[in-house]
């Protein structure tokens, strides 16, 4: 029996504005982290290490987290991170020291992989795929893009009137509130399994695998792709990859469903969507960045520069699934990832004296029109197909994706900004001309690159194929009822 409609709409309403504040906290920690270094008196290692510890630990337990909520059940999974959210939050606002603070981001990071996981698992699972499934993933997209924009802006105020903590007492009271309404709205939704084993030895070797990885590529761009650190963490992630692997060969209930992956179209989505994180997270950073160390705005102005985008964003989404019925999933995808390669390259044309409607605004806008669109259909790819009880799994995989697709790209441009010899990005300092320049140079070569991968990204849409999804799929529903054992 299928949920009331309006009680569904309540539903995605809880489950977007989850997303809305993950987002939101990302953002609002990185324009805050010069302030909270300076009052903990942290080096700028150590001040690196508060968004990479949230980064390691979200990038790592993605996958875990989604197989934890085919497990235990959507909704209890949801809520224990949305507890750890707020309690990690808690420990954060009172940190008196670097390893302190550290400690409790990492917490986030975990705290946020499972909240992440088990909200996509769950509006999966309350609406079927066609139009009202669109609807609802072009809300999430809307919320990512306004959460980035809100944190930009936010991070500044809060930072400048209340000081760094407020905004970890912030996320407190979000999970709290987010824990109130999900008790009274979210319905217990999926399947949870009873009577099997669970993969400990996978889950422990991806877990540890994945993190390593992260670990390796935010190093990487912090010290170089030769860094001695880099090198090991990757060369001990790649051997727990052939160890987990071997272990998932001979489980009896594998953490990785062999069904899942056999499908082609989640396999390519998976693929688009990283791509499109690689090149869309790091356009946010190093557009901010040129604006204040070039422009010369302050991170507030920074901020608002990008606030056209996410508004824009949020409009297009709304569209997203009349696009879709009208010109269907492919062609979508293409012209999404095409006016993101042509963002890009405009963005390339950045120069030292232009001004922000010359050489931002511009291309900035047309990304907006494109980010929704690339987000939207690589989801609905990634999971079109799978079984109702893998939803967790195939959300823990696109969030994954999307995850390591955003640091491995922050890490290729950061080296590519980098290599023009461009100074070191944070910089409280004013910039000479020459570094000005260079730094100029080094932002146009990363967006160029961006635009290439964009253009493959689009040629590599053409290739979608999402059959149609078959009857007993496509009908499955809520339980109204709040037993989490009872499958849809």
């Amino acid at each position: 029996m299928t949920a009331p409609v309006p009680d569904r709409w309540r539903t995605l309403a809880v489950l977007a504005s989850t997303q809305f504040v993950l987002i939101l906290d990302t953002a609002i920690v990185n324009v805050a982290a010069p302030s909270v270094g300076e009052d903990l008196s942290m080096s700028p290692a150590e001040v690196s290490w508060v968004a990479n510890a949230y980064l390691i630990a979200f990038g790592g337990l993605l996958l875990f987290g989604g197989k934890l909520a085919d497990h235990l059940g959507r909704r209890r999974v949801f809520l224990a991170g949305l507890v750890l959210l707020a309690g990690s939050s808690a420990l954060g606002s009172v940190a008196g020291a670097a390893g302190w603070l550290i400690a409790a981001r990492a917490l986030q990071g975990a705290a946020a992989a499972l909240a992440a996981a088990a909200a996509l698992a769950l509006v999966l699972s309350i609406f079927p795929d066609g139009p009202e499934r669109h609807r609802a993933l072009g809300v999430f997209a809307a919320m990512a893009g306004a959460g980035g924009a809100v944190g930009t802006v936010l991070g500044g105020v809060l930072t400048d009137w209340f000081g760094w903590r407020s905004i970890f007492v912030l996320n407190v009271l979000a999970g709290l509130a987010l824990i109130a309404a999900t008790v009274r709205v979210v319905p217990a939704a999926g399947a949870r399994r009873t009577g099997r084993g669970f993969d400990v030895a996978g889950a422990a070797t991806i877990t540890a695998a994945l993190a390593l990885s992260a670990y390796a590529l935010v190093t990487a761009g912090q010290s170089g792709w030769r860094s001695s650190r880099a090198l090991v963490a990757g060369l001990v992630a790649a051997v727990l990859l052939l160890v987990f692997i071997a272990v998932e060969r001979r489980s009896a209930q594998p953490l990785v469903s062999p069904s899942v992956l056999r499908r082609p179209a989640v396999r390519l989505a998976n693929l688009l969507s990283a791509a499109g994180q690689a090149v869309l997270f790091p356009m946010f950073f190093f557009v901010s960045v040129h604006l204040q160390a070039v422009g010369g705005h302050d991170p507030l102005g920074g901020g608002l520069g990008l606030l056209p985008l996410s508004l824009l964003v949020i409009a297009v989404a709304a569209t997203a699934d009349r696009l879709l019925s009208n010109f269907g999933l492919r062609t979508v995808a293409v012209a999404g990832f095409a006016l993101v390669a042509i963002g890009m390259a405009w963005l390339s044309r950045l120069s030292v004296d232009g001004g922000y409607v010359r050489d931002v605004l511009g291309p900035t806008l047309v990304i907006a029109v494109g980010l929704p669109l690339v987000s939207i259909t690589t989801n609905i790819a990634a999971t079109a197909e799978v079984p109702p009880e893998e939803t967790g799994f195939a959300s823990g995989l696109i969030n994954t994706s999307q995850q390591f697709g955003a640091v491995l790209g922050l890490a290729v441009m950061a080296a590519v900004v980098a290599a023009h010899e461009a100074p070191a990005v944070g910089s409280a300092r004013a910039l000479s001309p020459a570094e000005a320049v260079a730094l100029t140079d080094g932002v146009r070569a990363a967006f160029l690159l961006g635009a290439v991968v964009a253009v493959g990204a689009a040629a590599l849409s053409w290739a979608l194929r999402v059959p149609p999804t078959d009857r007993a799929f496509a009908t499955a529903a809520v339980p109204d009822g709040p037993q989490e054992g009872l499958k849809p």
